[in-house]
């Protein structure tokens, strides 16, 4: 996929918002499914008490609404849809005037309905917990799901003569048939990994029950002499990093010069339900281990991706506490949260009890199922990703289009119990945010230690994983540290190549620095200061890890060594686990 047609980019931001981000509070919903997110509990006692208090605010909500129905009804209304909304691109919409009247009275009680939330002045996590309801009942409401609303389903049932509706209602009960019970966003058999994705050359130098480290063929006659090690979210499969040709990181990281290895997680099942914080912060050191072996070097830039940042972050706490904090070159951070407050919808919806009752259903199973982690992320942003494609397969009985990151999205992993256990206590303690609250290996982490030059990476567009909170790991780091806000969502921060003239990011006028002066506290004042920079962030992280990643040497003849010699060609072994 070299090229990008609106569609597709529009698809790329939907699967931007699938993406697992702050992981460890979503965990808490997963053991009980998404539904239960739907339950107001004490948050609807709230809310109805806050608008019982403002009768009079009531009072002119509804009258607003009935003084815009009426408008709506004689064809006065001025109310109109965004024009990004790609729900109402169809002509009829804003022409016919039955189904204008039908999108405004729509997009009027939406209105209302979402107003009397901020009539009801509830607290900040209240708020949060109704305003989701609130949306995901307004996105279900939509005309435009209702085949008997929709213009363009309403013709192309009579074009095919109801043909459309049979092919889409095969598609609904083999979608649900099974985990997880949202509408398919690209066939199982769109992509084959090592064929058409994860395609950069490389080959498994370590496999281990945890996981395996693939070292990737330099492209260059030279390279750094420090390696770099990826470690991916441990919720989803790595190659996110590594899609197609001409969109893959590792591609042009080592077209670039640096020498790349990227851990592979391995799909747990109940056999490892206690694999841990421990156990994959130990795997961490081991592939670290593994990189200097092979390249006879003494240090290793790390890049940890989202829940791998977390773990990774951790590591560095720990190496930092037994004097051994040297081995890391260079850190940078994708799309990672560290401070949990007010991290979004998903801090909102997270509460002990829920927490409790989702670490004992994966304790009684042994894993946390991916599939269900799907669910979760989908009912998320409704509208992108269960309507969008609600009418795309059901009601116009289309395929969904095959997208690589849609692919890589819906291919999940499962997480051990343990692992599971351990996030949640993290979380509900916000923990990694108080000096020596958390531990890793024995030992206490402080993220103040941290004084490693730091490239931390954040997306203004990613609506779960909000660039605020990533933001604040550069409170949290004791050394210099480069924040960089790119102008897309969760995903695409990651599959970001050059080349695309829409692309930017922003970062500080020095460049980055301390907490203090170059990192204010204050988000608004940081983005106040920023500079803008055309192009992707990619071509400016690959120079700022050449300055710390040594110097030039000629390019390996082979992979691996003596004590760890090529085992598979990459993709692996373990990405195929399903």
């Amino acid at each position: 996929m070299h090229a990008h047609d609106e569609s597709e980019e529009s698809a790329e931001r939907d699967a931007s918002s699938a993406l697992a981000t702050p992981l460890d509070l979503l965990l808490a919903n997963a053991g009980s499914g998404p539904m239960r997110r739907f339950v107001p509990g004490m948050s609807g006692v709230k809310f109805t008490a806050g608008l019982a208090r403002h009768p009079r605010v009531v009072a002119r909500r509804a009258a607003g609404l009935a003084t815009e129905l009426t408008r709506v009804g004689v064809g006065r209304s001025r109310l109109a849809p965004d024009e990004k909304d790609r729900r109402w691109s169809e002509e009829a919409w804003a022409r016919n005037p039955a189904f204008k009247r039908t999108l405004q009275s729509y997009l009027a009680i939406g209105a209302a309905a979402r107003g009397l939330v901020d009539d009801a002045g509830l607290g900040w996590g209240d708020d949060q917990r109704i305003r989701f309801i609130v949306d995901n009942l307004v996105e279900a409401a939509a005309p435009s799901n209702n085949p008997f609303l929709n213009p363009k389903v309403i013709k192309r049932t009579l074009d095919t003569g109801g043909g459309n509706l049979v092919a889409g209602g095969r598609r609904f009960v083999r979608d649900f048939a099974t985990a997880p019970r949202v509408p398919s966003m690209v066939e199982a058999d769109a992509f084959e990994v090592g064929r058409d994705i994860a395609v950069t050359p490389g080959a498994v130098v370590l496999r281990t029950d945890v996981f395996e480290l693939i070292q990737y063929t330099p492209q260059t006659p030279q390279v750094r002499t420090v390696p770099m090690l990826i470690v991916p979210p441990t919720i989803n499969k790595y190659y996110v990093i590594d899609l197609a040709e001409q969109r893959s990181l590792v591609e042009h990281l080592v077209q670039n010069g640096q020498q790349v290895f990227c851990i592979s997680w391995r799909n747990p099942d109940v056999r490892h339900a206690d694999w841990g914080l421990d156990t994959y912060g130990q795997a961490i050191l081991e592939a670290m281990t593994a990189c200097e072996d092979i390249t006879g070097q003494d240090r290793t830039a790390v890049f940890g991706i989202c829940s791998g940042g977390m773990i990774a972050s951790m590591v560095m706490a720990h190496l930092a506490d037994i004097g051994e904090q040297d081995r890391v070159a260079a850190y940078s951070l994708a799309v990672t949260v560290l401070d949990q407050e007010r991290a979004g919808v998903t801090s909102a919806l997270l509460s002990h009890k829920a927490a409790a009752a989702s670490t004992q259903a994966s304790k009684e199973k042994g894993y946390l199922d991916g599939r269900t982690l799907a669910e979760i992320f989908a009912w998320l942003r409704p509208n992108d990703l269960i309507w969008n494609y609600w009418v795309n397969n059901y009601l116009m009985g289309h395929a969904p289009k095959a997208f690589d990151i849609l692919y890589w999205n819906a291919d999940p992993v499962r997480m051990s119990a343990a692992m599971h256990r351990d996030f949640m206590d993290i979380a509900l303690r916000n923990a990694l945010v108080e000096p020596r609250a958390a531990t890793m290996l024995g030992t206490k982490v402080d993220l103040g230690e941290i004084t490693t030059d730091t490239y931390v990476v954040a997306g203004i567009a990613d609506h779960l994983c909000k660039w605020e909170s990533c933001y604040q790991t550069t409170q949290l780091f004791g050394g210099d540290t480069k924040f960089v806000l790119s102008t897309s969502g969760h995903i695409a921060a990651m599959v970001n190549p050059p080349g695309n003239p829409k692309a930017s990011f922003q970062t500080s006028p020095s460049g980055g620095g301390r907490k203090g002066t170059d990192n204010p506290d204050d988000t608004r004042e940081w983005l106040d200061r920023a500079v803008k920079v055309k192009g992707s962030w990619w071509d400016d992280w690959v120079a700022w890890l050449a300055e710390r990643s040594g110097e030039e040497r000629a390019r390996p003849r082979s992979l691996g060594n003596a004590s760890h010699p090529p085992l598979d060609d990459a993709p692996g072994t373990y990405v195929h686990d399903r």
